[in-house]
């Protein structure tokens, strides 16, 4: 699967949240991007990604063991609702942080290809699937993320609150200023606080990266 902006976008919000000597569970890793993200921010942090595909497990394994943050991550190749961390009968880990792009466009037309339907699509996990898997791993005091298509994020938003988590940041995106909003990065814990909302532009009315974009960025992208 291509790289995408607005994943670029997430992991590097969500490695500005001081990670450091932090566990994170990286569901549906894809690519192991986010998970690369995050280590490249956060020294000693350790990182379980898991993935369902095996094509795209193995991108990621070779990625991550091509980077110097391969000590970081442990690439798992499996279906996140059958993942544990625990000899069978005992408690999985608990992580401090969990992130997930999550296959997003629930009813909206298939392509016809099974592993992007499977990446694209909630076929294999669905948005209330995610946050059980969310409720078993993440500890007391952690916290979750999530990229949501921008339609979606008042509905996650409720669950997520029936769930016994509330929104403590909120990232809106846009293409330009002239778009609507089209993503959104919500992070989420059992704590409730006042909402950080924000919002930005990928690009500004000339065609080029905002400032905001390009601080958020910078560290990532060889040529801004």
């Amino acid at each position: 699967m291509k790289v995408c902006t607005d994943a670029c976008l997430f992991g590097a919000l969500v490695a500005e949240e001081k990670l450091n000597d932090q566990s994170c569970l990286d569901i549906g890793t894809g690519t192991g991007l986010l998970s690369l993200m995050l280590a490249q921010k956060n020294k000693d942090i350790k990182i379980d990604a898991v993935e369902i595909e095996a094509p795209a497990a193995e991108q990621a394994l070779a990625n991550i063991n091509a980077s110097p943050w391969a000590a970081n991550i442990q690439v798992h190749h499996i279906d996140i609702l059958n993942f544990s961390t625990g000899m069978q009968g005992t408690v999985s880990k608990q992580y401090d942080c969990i992130i997930s792009n999550p296959p997003f466009f629930e009813g909206d037309l298939k392509s016809g290809n099974q592993q992007k339907d499977a990446a694209k699509h909630d076929t294999t996990l669905t948005l209330e699937q995610l946050l059980q898997v969310i409720n078993r791993h993440l500890s007391t005091t952690g916290f979750f993320a999530v990229l949501l298509p921008y339609h979606r994020l008042d509905y996650f938003i409720e669950l997520a609150l029936k769930a016994g988590y509330f929104l403590n940041q909120s990232l809106l995106v846009k293409h330009t200023d002239a778009h609507p909003f089209f993503r959104g990065m919500l992070l989420f814990s059992r704590a409730q606080s006042p909402i950080e909302k924000q919002e930005l532009s990928i690009k500004n009315k000339s065609g080029n990266y905002t400032p905001e974009f390009v601080e958020l960025m910078q560290p990532y992208y060889l040529h801004l």
